[in-house]
């Protein structure tokens, strides 16, 4: 796979995130299999994992630590910390948690889970409006003054945070959803991106799923799967929101591919520094995924998509609104 620069870091065209494996989407597959999934993914050409602290918690940083631990110096892993857990058991408390002593021991405990010596890109989670951005960003400063961490990241921040961060320590990347169907990093979050030399990650750039045309009103979410709890997944919603997958499907039927790899191939078309970060369980979804990178859309079929995409109206909050309010601080 051909690689793009995330900021200073290059990584391959298509990223993989491995949230999907702590029970995100429903009861999570044996950890033999997910062991497979991750280092198929790296045999796939994918160099760039994504993680975080909050995911199980604990459980999937020490998975991906253990499926990268062979190919560590291949690949870049980011992490993320600011949901208020407890670096000790794993206990998850009410909000968000980014004072510097936490973030000094959080690190401490993704080192270990991880089994490396660094953490190529760390993010925020989530802005918290108790601690000063200056804060987060200088303790993170430290951190990489001390060969702990190398780059820094933000993930869901507004245009003024990122520009406060950045002025204290060189933003890398920027991880916000991103989508057909999530389009409020364009107005400011982008061409801040441009502006500062930041690359961008969208996070759920196949829309939890319902970009790939495999989910329609007759769909339940069971279990621990979080979607169930979404506006955008009421059955209501699904349903008025198909004409966007339509669209997908069309194209995917003229280009030979398939409606999740026009997603992508749409995503990486926007700028040359956007790297998605696709999650799955399955290989076979891995293998379709990376091989959105050798789609290439043309002008007319960007303009296709941004003129039928205007007249598509989203149906349902993009997020539940207790987990929405972190957003865009």
């Amino acid at each position: 796979m051909k690689t793009r620069m995330l900021g200073p870091l290059a990584v391959s065209e298509i990223g993989y995130g491995a949230m999907s494996f702590a029970s995100t989407y429903g009861a999570s597959p044996a950890r033999t299999e997910a062991l497979r999934v991750i280092r198929g993914a790296h045999d796939l050409g994918v160099t760039f994992f994504d993680t975080a602290e909050v995911y199980g918690p604990f459980t999937n940083e020490d998975l991906l630590g253990e499926a990268l631990a062979p190919v560590r110096e291949q690949v870049i892993i980011a992490s993320k910390f600011g949901w208020n857990v407890n670096p000790d058991t794993g206990e998850r408390g009410p909000g968000l948690n980014s004072r510097p002593e936490h973030i000094r021991r959080a690190v401490e405990g993704m080192l270990k889970r991880l089994r490396t010596d660094r953490i190529d890109l760390l993010y925020q989670h989530r802005v918290d409006p108790e601690v000063p951005i200056e804060d987060v960003a200088g303790t993170v400063k430290e951190l990489i003054g001390a060969g702990k961490v190398r780059h820094f990241g933000l993930s869901e921040a507004a245009a003024d945070t990122i520009r406060r961060a950045h002025a204290v320590q060189p933003v890398a990347a920027i991880q916000s959803e991103y989508s057909l169907w999530t389009r409020e990093p364009e107005p400011e979050i982008l061409p801040l991106c441009a502006e500062l030399g930041i690359g961008f990650v969208p996070w759920s750039p196949l829309g939890q799923g319902f970009l790939t045309g495999t989910i329609d009103s007759n769909t339940r979410f069971e279990g621990s799967d979080w979607r169930k709890n979404f506006p955008r997944f009421t059955p209501e919603a699904i349903a008025a929101n198909q004409a966007l997958v339509r669209l997908l499907q069309d194209l995917a039927a003229a280009k030979g591919g398939t409606p999740a790899q026009i997603a992508l191939a749409w995503l990486l078309a926007q700028q040359p520094w956007i790297v998605p970060i696709p999650g799955t369980r399955r290989l076979e979804r891995v293998r379709e995924n990376v091989a959105a990178a050798d789609l290439r859309l043309t002008e007319h079929d960007l303009d296709a998509i941004a003129r039928t995409s205007a007249g598509i109206k989203v149906h349902g909050a993009r997020l539940p609104e207790a987990i929405l309010q972190y957003s865009y601080r």
